[in-house]
């Protein structure tokens, strides 16, 4: 039963970093760093953004409009270290 709770803890975790990720680089193409015409970058996006949009499209669903700051990967990041959380708590409680 350890190993489920540590292997879930671990997809969680890595989960986060994508979400981290993906939003570091829609920064950078917004402020124009990055070009996205460039085949391994737009193939790195596209893998991120089809990973991380079903879990925020619903949060966005729910947030209040603050202009151009997309604070929905702060929630589901802090919505997934709970859920982490809960998980270690249960197991060793």
């Amino acid at each position: 039963m350890e190993a489920f709770l540590i292997l879930t803890t671990q997809v969680i975790q890595l989960y986060i970093y994508a979400l981290i990720c993906s939003a570091i680089l829609s920064w950078l193409i917004a402020f124009k760093i990055i070009n996205t015409s460039n085949r391994f970058v737009f193939v790195v996006i596209d893998f991120l953004y089809r990973l991380t949009e079903p879990a925020l499209r619903p949060i966005r669903r729910f947030l209040p409009n603050l202009g151009g700051v997309d604070i929905s990967p702060i929630v589901l990041i802090l919505i997934l270290i709970f859920l982490r959380n809960l998980f270690v708590g249960w197991f060793y409680g």
